[in-house]
Order: C-alpha cells, then structure tokens, then sequence
C-alpha cells in the first residue's frame, strides 16, 4: 500500500502516460497540483519525482496498470475519491485536446474509484472550463 499523497499522484501520472507521451503542460500541472491544492498541505514536494518514478517503473512490469489501479484503489479513502478523478480530469485537460487513450483512462479511473457517473461529469465539466484557452 502507498499513502494517499502517492496514490493521488500515481493517478495524475496515469493519465498523463495514457498516451505515451508525458507533456510539459501536464506536468507542469501535476506539479501546480501538488504544491497548491490543500490535500497535499503537508506533503514534502521532494518526494514528487521518485513517487512518479516508481509510478512509471511500476507501469512497465506485466499487468503494471492493473496493478497501479488497485494500489490506487486501495490507497485513496473514500473521501479523496472525487478529489483523485478532479486531479485525473486537470492532467487530461492540460493540453487542448484530451486524446482518446486518456478518455479511456479517466473512465479506468472513474470506475475504479467509485465515482457515479453524474459526479464525474461535473467534475469534467468543471476541469474543462478551469483550462480552457481562447
């Protein structure tokens, strides 16, 4: 098991690897994540790069992303679990375009976590409109 400050970031990188190509934008934004929003209050940002370098080893063993999603399961309280697919849909949103493997990823995710599907949509929506560009 990993603490929920990993398992939240386990989730941003999830979605940012979906595509196999890890952005600036989405990583500038897992890093915006970390050292502002209030769940991370007392985590230590040094710890950001080796969480997302074990995330990213553990991706590449057999079953890797099954196995990243139950640790993520299993790691985040129920409480955090609309928070963990709020931070997944700011990854998605970073770039212009979500493409369709991170879709399929958020919807992993969604389910995984439990969060209905009414929710989840509100949560995109809100996503959405914090990055939307002119």
């Amino acid at each position: 098991m990993i603490d929920h400050h990993s398992a939240l970031i386990y989730v941003m990188v999830l979605v940012s690897a979906a595509d196999a190509d890890m952005t600036d934008a989405e990583l500038e934004t897992i890093g915006e994540n970390v050292r502002y929003l209030p769940v991370f209050q007392d985590f230590s940002i040094e710890r950001l790069p080796d969480i997302t370098r074990d995330c990213t080893r553990l991706l590449t063993d057999s079953n890797g992303l099954d196995k990243a999603l139950d640790l993520i399961r299993d790691s985040v309280p129920d409480k955090l679990c609309e928070t963990a697919y709020a931070v997944a849909c700011d990854i998605a949103a970073a770039d212009a375009k979500a493409t369709q493997e991170e879709l399929r990823m958020l919807e992993l995710l969604r389910h995984k976590l439990g969060v209905d599907r009414l929710c989840a949509a509100a949560i995109e929506r809100g996503a959405r409109a914090r990055h939307m560009r002119l």
